[in-house]
C-alpha cells in the first residue's frame, strides 16, 4: 500500500496537468527524450544498413510544452509540493497517467507523515540555484514512536512498481518523464569557489568503464579543482572539490584479476577520459558488500562536518544500489534497534536505466551537518543500451561474473556479438590472432567468413542473433557504420588491446604482430581502443558458426513460438517439390552492394 505525502490542491496542479496538455505535444516521446527515440526505418536497400561514414543527424529540440524547473522536475509556483524519496520526481495524486502519481492513504497516517517533510529547497545548498518547491525530503529528527511503528517511505507508483516488480506498468508514462539539468543544478554548486565543501562521488561500472564514465562531468570537476586551487594559493576563496572515484560491480570481473593491475588500468583510463584529479579511488561491490567500509570512512572524512557529497554516475551504473548498500552498512554498524534503522533513506533501484529522476537527499548516512545527495543518472546516448527495449536490455546487461569466449581467427573472417556488433579481421601480419569476447553470456556469437557476413543481416538478425528481437526491431535500430583500427601486440600468451562498445562489451585481441580490424555497429555507439583490461583468454576455443548461450531468453522463446504458430495458420498446405524464392528483411534487397565496404584494406 502506497502512502500519501501531502495534500495537493487541484488549483496547484492545474498549471502542470491541464486537460489540454496532451494536445500540445504531437509526439511527447520524441520531444522529451530525443536520445531515447527509435530511429526511423532506413531505406529498403542493404547498402543503407552498412555505411562507412556516419551521417550528421541533429536530435529534435526539447519540447517547451512541459514546464520544468532547473532541477529537472515540473515547474510549480507553490513551495508545498513534495517529491518522491525514491526517485526525486514531483508527486501528485490526481492522474495515474502522469509521472509522480501515488495512491492516497488513510487520513490519520497522512497527518503523521506531513509533519515530517522538510524542503530541501530551503537549505542553503539550493537557495541560490533552485526554484523553491522542487525538492522535499523526509526529516528523521524528533520522530514519535507512532511514526517509527508505521514508517514506510511514501513513493510514487513508478517506484512501487520498480521495487516490487522490477518494471514499469505503463511505458507511456516513461515518455513524459522530465529531463535533468545537471549543469545548472549540481554543476553550479561544484564550480562555486565559496560555500560548503564539495565531495564528488563519481560512480563507474567496472564492466562498462568507458561507456559509463561521465567524461563531461569529470572534465568540469578537474578544471574547477585546478582553478580554485590556484585561487586558494593566491589567498582567495577557493573551494576545491574532492573526487572519489568509485568503480562498482567489481564482482562481475574475474576473481583472477590483479588488484594492482586493475588500479593502474583505472587511473590511466580516468586520466585519458578527462579526470586528472582523483582524491580517492575505491573498488566496491554493493551486492557482495566489498569495500564499503573503507569507502564510507573516506567519504565521512572528506565531507567533514558540513560538506555536501554528490553521487554522480551514468544511468544504470549502479549508483542508487551503491548508496542503498552504504546506508544499510551504516545502519547495521550502529548496532541499534529497529527505531534507529528507520532513519536511513531507501532509494529505488531497478535494472531500468534512469530510475532516479530528481535530486534525493539520502538521510542517516553522514554525521553532523554533512549531506549526501543522489542525483539522476546521466544519460549517455553513446551507449547501445539507450536504443534497446527492456527485453533486449535484459539480454545485454551483465549481471554475472564475466567469462571469456575465445576464437582463433584468420584474416578474412568476422565475429558477431548478437546483432549489435561485428569485428572483421581484414589484414594480419601473422597467420591467425586470438580474439576474446567479453560480454553478457545471454548474447549469441557467430564466427564465419567476412564475405558471408553481409548476409547475416538478412538471414539471422532478429532471429538467431538477438538482440534486436524480431525483424521490426532490426529496421527500427537503423544502419551500421564502420570504424577501422590498427592494432599490434608482442605476445601470444595474453591480450594486448581491447576494442570496447559502450553499453555492450568488448573484444580483446592477442597477437605477436600487427593487424587491421574493421568494427561495425549502430551509428552513434561509442567505440574505443584501449589497453587490455583482462589479458586472459579461454583455454577452450569457440568453433566457427553460432555459439548460443545455454540460457535462452523468454522473449526469444515466445517470439519464435508465436511466429511458427502464425506462419502455420496462414500458410496453406502445398504440394511437395514447390520451390519458393528466398525471403529477406524489408531493409535488405541488395547484398552485393553492402559488401563493397568489406573488402580488405
Amino acid at each position: 500500500m502506497l502512502s500519501r505525502a501531502r495534500n495537493i490542491s487541484q488549483s496547484k496542479l492545474k498549471p502542470i496537468f491541464h486537460e489540454s496538455f496532451l494536445t500540445k505535444i504531437t509526439s511527447p516521446y520524441l520531444q522529451l527524450h530525443p536520445t531515447k527515440a527509435l530511429k526511423a526505418p532506413t531505406s529498403s536497400s542493404s547498402s543503407s544498413f552498412f555505411s562507412s561514414q556516419p551521417t550528421n543527424t541533429a536530435p529534435p529540440p526539447l519540447s517547451s510544452s512541459l514546464a520544468l524547473t532547473r532541477d529537472g522536475n515540473y515547474d510549480e509556483a507553490t513551495p508545498k509540493l513534495t517529491v518522491c524519496p525514491g526517485c526525486g520526481v514531483l508527486m501528485q495524486d490526481t492522474n495515474p497517467k502522469h509521472p509522480g502519481y501515488f495512491i492516497r492513504p488513510s487520513q490519520n497516517l497522512n497527518k503523521v507523515r506531513k509533519s515530517h517533510l522538510v524542503h530541501v529547497a530551503n537549505e542553503s545548498e539550493f537557495s541560490n540555484s533552485l526554484k523553491k518547491g522542487g525538492l522535499v525530503v523526509f526529516e528523521a529528527e524528533n520522530e514519535t514512536s507512532e511514526v517509527k511503528k508505521h514508517e514506510k517511505p511514501v513513493v510514487c507508483a513508478r517506484c512501487h512498481a520498480l521495487r516490487h516488480y522490477g518494471k514499469v506498468k505503463d511505458v507511456t508514462v516513461e515518455n513524459l518523464l522530465p529531463d535533468f539539468d545537471f549543469d545548472h543544478t549540481v554543476g553550479r554548486k561544484l564550480m562555486s569557489a565559496s560555500g560548503a565543501r564539495s565531495v564528488v562521488l563519481m560512480v563507474v561500472d567496472a564492466a562498462d568503464f568507458d561507456g559509463s564514465f561521465p567524461r563531461k562531468v569529470a572534465k568540469m570537476v578537474s578544471d574547477t579543482a585546478e582553478e580554485n586551487e590556484r585561487a586558494w594559493k593566491e589567498g582567495k576563496s577557493g573551494n576545491v572539490p574532492r573526487v572519489v572515484l568509485v568503480v562498482t560491480k567489481i564482482d562481475l570481473l574475474p576473481s583472477s584479476l590483479s588488484p594492482t593491475r586493475f588500479e593502474h588500468w583505472v587511473r590511466q583510463r580516468a586520466r585519458e577520459d578527462g579526470n586528472s584529479k582523483i582524491t580517492k579511488l575505491h573498488f566496491v561491490s554493493a551486492v557482495k558488500n566489498w569495500g564499503l567500509k573503507s569507502l564510507i570512512d573516506d567519504v565521512v572524512d572528506l565531507a567533514g562536518k558540513r560538506g555536501n557529497v554528490w553521487a554522480i554516475g551514468a544511468q544504470n551504473a549502479g549508483k542508487s544500489t551503491l548508496l542503498n548498500a552504504i546506508a544499510k552498512s551504516v545502519d547495521a554498524g550502529r548496532g541499534g534497534d529497529g527505531e534507529e534503522k528507520n532513519i536511513v533513506s531507501h532509494l529505488t533501484e531497478a535494472p531500468v536505466p534512469g530510475t532516479t529522476l530528481g535530486i534525493v537527499r539520502v538521510e542517516g548516512v553522514l554525521p553532523a551537518q554533512a549531506k549526501l545527495f543522489d542525483t539522476p543518472g546521466l544519460l549517455h546516448p553513446n551507449q547501445i543500451t539507450t536504443r534497446l527495449t527492456r527485453e533486449e536490455q535484459k539480454l545485454v546487461n551483465i549481471n554475472k561474473e564475466l567469462k571469456p569466449r575465445t576464437y582463433r581467427i584468420k584474416a578474412g573472417h568476422s565475429i558477431h556479438i548478437a546483432g549489435l556488433m561485428r569485428m572483421d579481421v581484414e589484414e594480419s601480419s601473422v597467420e591467425s590472432i586470438y580474439v576474446t569476447v567479453w560480454a553478457s553470456p545471454y548474447l549469441p556469437l557467430h564466427m564465419g567468413k567476412t564475405e558471408n557476413a553481409c548476409t547475416m543481416v538478412e538471414k539471422h538478425f532478429g532471429r538467431q542473433l538477438q538482440p534486436p528481437i524480431g525483424e521490426k526491431r532490426v529496421e527500427e535500430l537503423g544502419k551500421w557504420v564502420r570504424k577501422e583500427f590498427h592494432v599490434s601486440g608482442s605476445s601470444w600468451d595474453s591480450s594486448s588491446v581491447d576494442i570496447a562498445a559502450a553499453g555492450l562489451g568488448w573484444f580483446s585481441v592477442g597477437l605477436k604482430g600487427e593487424a587491421a580490424l574493421g568494427v561495425w555497429t549502430y551509428e552513434g555507439v561509442d567505440i574505443v581502443l584501449r589497453n587490455a583490461l583482462l589479458p586472459y583468454r579461454s583455454q577452450v576455443f569457440e568453433v566457427a558458426g553460432f555459439t548460443v548461450s545455454k540460457i535462452i531468453s523468454k522473449a526469444d522463446q515466445s517470439l519464435n513460438k508465436s511466429k511458427r504458430l502464425n506462419e502455420a495458420k496462414r500458410k496453406p498446405r502445398e504440394p511437395e517439390g514447390t520451390i519458393h524464392p528466398k525471403s529477406s528483411l524489408s531493409t535488405i534487397d541488395s547484398v552485393s552492394s553492402s559488401c563493397q565496404h568489406l573488402q580488405p584494406l
